[in-house]
């Protein structure tokens, strides 16, 4: 046998045989040191506000224990390269001013960004995001969660976009004005024209549209006049636990014309009908988006820090490189790996990027109002 003969029947072999179990872990650890691990929702910045020491980020030293999911020895243990970080606003800050509570938020997040330069770098374009990563760095992106925060305003949703908001849930738990809630009850049948409208500003800016909490009717009148691809920074699959906060199969099946992705969460009741939720069941939930999306249009978004419970064996940050390893032994190669961990993501920012590029050649900021669209705001 030539030696050709002989490393090409050595490397048929590795190829072919099964993987041992530490070897899946290998394959994990590979996956994560050389492709960015982005995940799509962590609620730190929210946690810090309501703690024992509301809103005092320097209460908290993040390069140790906390009593969080997260700090930065567990970031770095779980090899995440970038996050976005949560800047919720709850939908009853209506009453006080949810622009106010939303602009707190922003400074508490950049708070943590500047207190900790060494391991975190604002990122703002997917180019960001892997300068970032070359540096050793975890990338900060925010991402604001709930629409009631512009109150009905294009020029505040501009505003935060310019403030470094990089997504926006459409809606939260409630209804906006303009956008019907997957845990509200039906009043718009999906968007309005105001709404529309909102959509069409953020495709504009390149601000990515979220459609992790809305109603169904709203996912499909989104997708149906989206100009760049949307996200869902922490859904899971609503065929395999009829949760309405989960994506239906109408919808994934939906995914890849518009080329978006469904970041599946670690919600345990998202997961599983009784909420005993195992690192298994969120592994189903994202093979279950491959099967009708396609590998191409799933990524992971945690949502630690905004649960008060989570999977077992996805306690915290640090658990991320277990559930490529448990994909990895249900089959997944390690190409598919990567498109999951963040290359389907970063896709997204840069088609994004390039469709505001090309929409702002073409319109400019809109003056709209929602009286002027939809008649007098519901809630105005």
């Amino acid at each position: 046998m030539t030696p050709h003969a002989l490393a090409f029947m050595l490397v048929a072999l590795l190829v072919t045989a099964p993987l041992a179990a530490q070897d899946h872990e290998a394959v994990a650890r590979r996956v994560l040191s050389t492709t960015p691990l982005v995940d799509g929702h962590n609620d730190l910045p929210w946690a810090i506000r309501i703690s024992e020491s509301p809103r005092d980020v320097g209460a908290f030293d993040l390069r140790g224990p906390t009593p969080f999911h997260t700090d930065i020895p567990r970031l770095r243990a779980g090899m995440v390269g970038a996050q976005f970080w949560s800047i919720y606003v709850p939908i009853d800050a209506v009453e006080e001013g949810a622009a106010k509570v939303q602009l707190e938020q922003i400074d508490i997040a950049n708070q943590v960004f500047a207190s900790y330069p060494d391991a975190f770098e604002p990122a703002y374009t997917a180019s960001d995001v892997e300068r970032a990563f070359g540096n050793g760095r975890i990338a900060s992106l925010m991402g604001m969660e709930g629409g009631h925060a512009i109150e009905n305003s294009l020029g505040a949703l501009r505003a935060f976009f310019q403030a470094g908001a990089r997504y926006m849930t459409l809606t939260h738990s409630a209804n906006t004005d303009w956008a019907d809630s997957a845990t509200g009850l039906p009043t718009h049948d999906g968007l309005t024209r105001f709404g529309e409208e909102v959509v069409r500003e953020m495709n504009r800016m390149g601000m990515l549209v979220d459609l992790s909490h809305v109603a169904p009717s709203t996912m499909h009148d989104v997708l149906d006049i989206a100009e760049a691809p949307v996200i869902f920074s922490h859904s899971s699959a609503k065929a395999v636990t009829d949760h309405p906060r989960n994506v239906p199969d109408d919808v994934l099946r939906r995914l890849p014309d518009n080329g978006g992705v469904v970041m599946v969460t670690f919600v345990p009741s998202f997961v599983t009908d009784d909420g005993n939720a195992t690192l298994a069941d969120v592994a189903d939930h994202i093979d279950h988006v491959k099967a009708v999306a396609g590998a191409e249009h799933v990524g992971i978004g945690s949502d630690f820090d905004g649960i008060t419970s989570v999977p077992v064996g996805l306690e915290d940050v640090s658990t991320f490189p277990a559930l490529f390893a448990e994909l990895s032994r249900r089959g997944w190669t390690e190409g598919e790996l990567r498109l999951l961990a963040g290359e389907n993501l970063l896709r997204v920012m840069r088609r994004s990027e390039a469709a505001a590029r090309r929409i702002q050649r073409v319109r400019g900021p809109s003056t709209a109002t929602i009286e002027e669209l939809d008649g007098t705001a519901i809630g105005g």
